[in-house]
């Protein structure tokens, strides 16, 4: 097997790549400025093996990785240029942060999401959903290549008071004893699959033992697959980490790679087809996840190809995102209602084998909220919609509607229809002290 050695390009060596002479003076400008307020990494796989050099800067994989002008404001991007110009270090940084802060760098209230033990908050854990804990273990806390729509993207902008980590394991053992009714630990980041496989076996082998018989599911959430697969075939524990993954399916847990693939290239190498199967030889289920995006895959045709190729190659569709208010969300934001038609196209354009998928799907303060259609009901056009996750878990699957509007891209855009004050979850409280502006805290 040939050995891919890694390389990253960050903001301060992507002109090392001689791909990137195809670019205009204004294209490489952009780069640099919008760089400096939205993290950018790439790395030689991305570079070398996805985007189409022939298509910059509208190849989906470059827009994907690398900035371009439009993801900042007109306003934004002159202000960052012009203290960039000036060579004021001082006046940029300060610029940038309050940039940054406009940008909604914590959408959907993930700060009241923030578990605690023995009056301790955890801040590198969140529980939203009775039976699901996020870790964000501190090691992981990059990524392969970094994607311009990336929610969680003041992970790595030095914003550290905003930031998710934590590396204390046992306070994260501590919680899960405590908490039995939490059948699902998601590892996420950042990339947890960035660390070293000791340390992620440090983290999950202690929750294979007869303590944590409540924790059913191990789920990793990982770009790697799309952006780095040599780490399952080549990197120094590669080996080691698909025995990590072994021994969580023999102590009879159930292994989810939950895997972002946001184009049907990402799909396409011998790479990550050889990863791929690596992964499943371990008994490890493989599901597949992306926002739709402006620019990338807002396109019927892209997304069925992408459900058919992924269940070709053994994995699970299992859930089409409407992109966050947060970061470049006005580069790529779809309109609700274009997007339930992309799905809807999309869904219909594939087997029942792929119909595993769920969506659009909007991970908004009270839950998941997934859009099942357009309708006009009492003589007023609506969205119907339901929750597929809640905070309180009696109000999943239940519908309701919004007054349809044409133009909003995100749930907090939408107003109760038939001119009611408020959606059916707000009132009377139902989402009791786990609602959007209390500390979230489960018993």
């Amino acid at each position: 097997m040939e050995h891919k050695k890694y390389r990253n390009y960050i903001l301060r060596n992507y002109n090392d790549l001689d791909q990137l002479k195809v670019l205009t003076d204004e294209e490489r400008e952009a780069i640099n400025v919008v760089g400096h307020v939205l993290p950018f990494k790439s790395n030689n796989y991305v570079v070398e093996e996805l985007i189409d050099w022939n298509n910059v800067p509208n190849d989906p994989i470059f827009t994907l990785t690398f900035p371009r002008r439009e993801m900042l404001s007109k306003k934004h991007y002159a202000a960052v240029k012009y203290l960039l110009d000036k060579k004021d270090e001082a006046g940029l940084k300060e610029k940038v942060h309050e940039i940054r802060l406009k940008l909604n760098p914590n959408p959907a209230g993930q700060q009241h999401n923030v578990p605690v033990i023995d009056g301790l908050k955890l801040h590198g854990m969140q529980h939203k959903y009775r039976e699901t804990v996020l870790f964000f273990p501190s090691q992981g806390q990059t990524c392969h290549a970094y994607c311009t729509f990336c929610f969680r993207w003041p992970q790595f902008s030095g914003m550290n008071e905003l930031k998710f980590a934590m590396k204390e394991a046992d306070l994260l053992h501590r919680y899960l004893k405590r908490h039995t009714k939490v059948t699902d630990v998601l590892f996420t980041g950042g990339d947890p699959l960035t660390a070293k496989t000791n340390i992620m076996s440090a983290y999950i082998e202690p929750l294979l033992t007869k303590e944590y018989n409540h924790i059913h599911t191990i789920r990793i959430g990982s770009k790697t697959l799309g952006y780095w697969p040599y780490r399952f075939l080549t990197d120094k524990d590669a080996d080691d980490m698909l025995r990590l993954f072994e021994k969580v399916t023999k102590a009879g847990k159930h292994l989810a790679f939950q895997a972002h693939f946001n184009h049907p290239v990402e799909l396409s190498t011998d790479a990550v087809k050889r990863a791929i199967e690596r992964i499943r030889n371990t008994g490890a289920q493989i599901r597949t996840q992306s926002p739709l995006l402006r620019h990338i895959n807002d396109d019927p045709q892209v997304w069925a190809a992408m459900w058919k190729e992924q269940v070709n190659q053994g994995l699970i569709p299992y859930y089409m995102f409407v992109a966050r208010d947060t970061g470049s969300k006005a580069f790529f934001d779809v309109p609700l209602e274009r997007a339930w038609n992309i799905f809807r196209k999309a869904y219909r354009n594939v087997s029942g084998v792929c119909r595993t998928v769920r969506g659009p799907s909007m991970s908004a303060s009270p839950g998941k909220v997934q859009i099942l259609g357009v309708a006009e009901l009492q003589g007023e056009k609506v969205f119907v919609l339901r929750f597929l996750q809640c905070r309180n878990p009696n109000l999943v699957d239940i519908p309701f509607f919004a007054k349809f509007d044409r133009k909003a891209t995100w749930f907090d855009e939408l107003v109760p229809a038939f001119g009611e004050q408020e959606f059916f979850f707000e009132k009377d409280n139902l989402l009791g002290r786990h609602g959007k502006d209390a500390d979230f805290i489960w018993e």
